[in-house]
C-alpha cells in the first residue's frame, strides 16, 4: 500500500463562479481533505490557479488531478510532491503587550526574523513569512505572551520542474486549431 503523504494540486482555470465547489466535490467524492488551499491570479491574464494541498498517496491524488482536469473551465491541472514545489505562507499574530513583556516579545520576534505592522499601547501585530513549520514556531514561542488571534493564509507555491503555463495554452491552442 502506499504512503500518505501530502500532495500539491495546481489548477489554472478560467475565472468562473462555482468553480470552486465543483473541484472540492470531486475531491470530497473521493474522502480526500483539503488541508490547504489558495485561489489567485496567474502568471497569464485572465487564468486564474487554485493551489490545494492534499494528504493521500500518489495514486489517488492523480485521479483525483485527472478528474479535475476535466471539468469545463479547467485549462490545466496537475500533482505535485513535496519535492517539485517551493511553498511559502504567510501568518498574521496578534499579541496583548504591557511594557514588563514587550521587551521580551521584541526578542522573539527578531530571533524569527518577523516584523511588526502595528504597535499600539494595548496591543501588536506580528507578520511572519515562512515554511509552515517556521510559522508555527513563531505561534508556539509566542503563546506565553498572549496571543490574541492568529491567521495563516493558504501555501502560496510554484513548482520546480514545472514548463511556464503559457508553453501549455500554446499547445493546448494548436491541439483545437
Amino acid at each position: 500500500m502506499d504512503k500518505l503523504q501530502t500532495y500539491t494540486l495546481s489548477v489554472f482555470t478560467e475565472n468562473r463562479p462555482g468553480l470552486l465547489g465543483r473541484i472540492t466535490i470531486i475531491l470530497t467524492r473521493r474522502r480526500l481533505n483539503i488541508e490547504n488551499i489558495n485561489v489567485s491570479e496567474s502568471e497569464v491574464k485572465g487564468v486564474h490557479r487554485y493551489t490545494l494541498a492534499i494528504c493521500t498517496t500518489r495514486e489517488r491524488a492523480e485521479k483525483a488531478t485527472a478528474q479535475i482536469g476535466k471539468l469545463v473551465d479547467v485549462l490545466k491541472a496537475f500533482v505535485h510532491s513535496e519535492s517539485e514545489v517551493i511553498c511559502l505562507e504567510l501568518a498574521l499574530y496578534k499579541l496583548g503587550v504591557t511594557p514588563v513583556n514587550r521587551p521580551a516579545v521584541e526578542q522573539v520576534i527578531r530571533q524569527h526574523r518577523a516584523h511588526l505592522l502595528d504597535v499600539n499601547p494595548e496591543f501588536m501585530v506580528v507578520e511572519k513569512t515562512g515554511q509552515r513549520s517556521e510559522t508555527e514556531q513563531l505561534r508556539l514561542d509566542l503563546e506565553k505572551y498572549g496571543v490574541l488571534e492568529f491567521s495563516r493564509s493558504g501555501q502560496v507555491t510554484v513548482t520546480r520542474p514545472m514548463k511556464a503555463l503559457r508553453s501549455y495554452l500554446a499547445e493546448m491552442e494548436a491541439a483545437t486549431a
